[in-house]
């Protein structure tokens, strides 16, 4: 096989009247077969055609998931052209210009409810030459086009010219460009990851060697299409056995969207889910604050429940092996009890999770591990088409981003390139047929990813003896102590906010520094509620002072003899913390479009607050500058 063109005609070819695509535009779930989404790529290829579009012009494709995702992505690709896939959670006019400027557009398909983003910078374009808008609205200008034109356009230009539009399909190479996806440009510009046909097809094939895909399988992809995860493990990993994907009935707002999810689930009944850590934790809270509208008593054996599960299930690997085999019996008490119940929250059809994107706390891993649901982590990135390793359900570790792929070269380095012994933990740097071609018009941080094939992932790991790939964090965003020691923070900030209540946010720093310190940003709902029950007055330095205790109290568990004593080195927990009274988030630029904390623009925006930590005066939780950040938190 040697496009994805020839990949998706061998999957209709096989399952042509398997449903493919559910959608919700309001009135339930509608599925679309095979053959019939086939039918639509052609038009809009042809359609496409018809405008100019030629083999090897950039098309850009901004819109929230739904059927035409899926139909616009492929009829770019049929019409010779490459996708270049855009966030819809892009709100800065500047981001959206460099991507289309850069990318060098002349094409953009945008959904109605995002065209205005376009709109708006429609001045600063001067490369594009069409809109074709997806939904039926007011058009604003000549340049704009609906896509029901562009699919008559298309009719037509089939009916006449078919011989051309085969001649164009075969003319794609394994070779040629499929997308041009952008990074999130957290420290710089965004960079253009140039993913080809072949990386594609080869990172598929991968995909298989570690779990199948059954023909009757159905998954609600939760996720943002255009991102690297569920754009090949679902997009493109179900079509190749013939299973089908759902999208989530889309809301006026972001939030509304988010709000028809749990519903869509239990219509869609799916049988795996794609995660991350943010809707990992989503789901885990609203599973605990169920469990406690129950009362006092089922809240203590819920959580008993949760210990002898934990006990049982192990690392995974080890489940149920030697003397242990004997809960099994109460294990299947707390089953009716509680975790069946979870299930049916998921549909009852759902079978495991798998989680990307980002580290995956462990306790994380073993609560959805106990309910009968687990949540196996991967772990890849989008020059890689994504996948590197994953965990499954037949071969799995908790705690591990579980075994490589197959045809996938790895190894380790030091900080100067050169290569480790296994076991030892440095920079994971991969080679394989699914190591992206390069960054678009960026030859300089290609040369720099890029070694003699060689893909520098810039992820610090290492391989146990079972052959379990760990992932420990950024290589660049390690602490490093004042003699020269490193490790990675990312676990330890996972832990810090998913194990407490009162923490929301969490970063930790030292460069070359006697000791680490933490920016914490409290949950003030907890904290205001914590106050009532010790009936303190969040006005009064007594409550205040109270409030920053509670925060001090819940990073002393880490510390030795104390609750979570035994999970992190202790030399490296915070000797100090600095408590923010702001978020961080999109619109301060403290978060990308990921939702991932862009570290060297919070230490940039703090600098002055983890000096201050430095000092004498600043190791005292209750200093002026924590005082004045937790009063405005509380009173504002």
């Amino acid at each position: 096989m040697k496009t994805l063109l020839q990949f998706f005609n061998q999957s209709v070819e096989r399952f042509r009247d398997n449903v493919y695509l559910w959608e919700n535009r309001g009135h339930g779930y509608h599925g679309t077969t095979y053959g019939q989404v086939h039918r639509m790529v052609y038009r809009f290829a042809g359609g496409l055609m018809s405008m100019g579009v030629k083999r090897g012009d950039r098309v850009a494709l901004l819109s929230e998931a739904r059927n035409d995702w899926v139909i616009c992505e492929f009829g770019i690709l049929f019409a010779g052209a490459v996708n270049v896939p855009l966030s819809a959670r892009l709100n800065e006019p500047d981001e959206i210009i460099f991507r289309l400027n850069h990318s060098g557009a002349s094409v953009v398909v945008v959904s109605g409810n995002l065209v205005h983003k376009i709109r708006q910078i429609r001045g600063a374009l001067p490369q594009l030459e069409k809109i074709i808008i997806l939904d039926d609205i007011e058009l604003k200008s000549t340049d704009e086009t609906l896509l029901q034109t562009v699919v008559t356009m298309g009719d037509s230009y089939l009916a006449e010219k078919m011989p051309a539009f085969n001649q164009t399909i075969d003319s794609v190479t394994p070779d040629d460009y499929a997308n041009i996806s952008y990074t999130s440009g957290t420290t710089s510009d965004p960079k253009g990851i140039i993913l080809t046909h072949r990386n594609y097809l080869s990172n598929i094939e991968q995909g298989y060697s570690l779990m199948d895909i059954s023909e009757n399988y159905t998954t609600l992809l939760i996720l943002p299409w255009d991102h690297a995860f569920a754009h090949t493990a679902g997009i493109y990993c179900f079509m190749g056995k013939g299973a089908s994907i759902a999208s989530v009935e889309p809301g006026k707002t972001p939030l509304e969207t988010l709000k028809n999810l749990t519903r869509n689930i239990k219509e869609v009944r799916p049988y795996l889910l794609f995660s991350v850590p943010a809707i990992a934790k989503n789901f885990k809270k609203s599973i605990e604050k169920s469990i406690r509208t129950k009362g006092v008593l089922a809240e203590l054996l819920f959580t008993f429940a949760l210990k002898v599960s934990f006990f049982f299930n192990g690392n995974g690997w080890d489940r149920g092996k030697g003397f242990r085999i004997a809960l099994k019996p109460l294990l299947s008490v707390f089953d009716r009890l509680f975790y069946r119940k979870i299930r049916e929250g998921f549909g009852g059809r759902l079978e495991f999770f798998i989680g990307g994107g980002a580290l995956l706390d462990i306790e994380f891993q073993r609560f959805f591990y106990a309910i009968g649901i687990p949540m196996l982590q991967g772990y890849g990135l989008t020059e890689a088409s994504p996948f590197i390793s994953s965990n499954s359900l037949k071969k799995h570790k908790l705690g591990s981003s579980g075994t490589l792929v197959a045809n996938l070269e790895l190894k380790f380095c030091d900080e100067q390139g050169a290569e480790l012994p296994q076991g030892a933990k440095g920079e994971i740097v991969v080679k394989g047929e699914n190591v992206m071609a390069g960054y678009w018009k960026n030859e300089e941080a290609s040369r720099a990813t890029l070694r003699n094939g060689w893909l520098h992932t810039g992820d610090l790991g290492y391989l146990d003896r079972d052959g379990f790939l760990y992932v420990l964090g950024r290589f660049k965003s390690l602490l490093i102590a004042d003699d020269g020691e490193k490790f990675s923070p990312e676990g330890m900030e996972e832990a810090l906010t998913s194990q407490s209540g009162f923490i929301e946010q969490c970063l930790l720093y030292n460069n070359q520094n006697p000791y680490t310190v933490a920016l914490v940003v409290p949950n003030r709902e907890a904290l205001l509620q914590y106050l009532r029950e010790k009936e303190l007055d969040p006005g009064s330095l007594e409550g205040q002072h109270a409030a920053l205790k509670r925060i001090e109290h819940e990073l002393k568990e880490y510390r030795s003899g104390n609750k979570f004593g035994s999970m992190f080195p202790q030399r490296w927990l915070p000797a100090a913390t600095a408590v923010l009274g702001e978020p961080f988030t999109e619109e301060n630029h403290l978060l990308n479009f990921q939702l991932k904390t862009v570290r060297s623009r919070v230490v940039d925006t703090y600098r002055r607050r983890i000096e201050y930590l430095c000092s004498p005066s600043g190791k005292n939780i209750c200093n002026e500058q924590n005082v004045m950040s937790i009063s405005e938190l509380l009173n504002r």
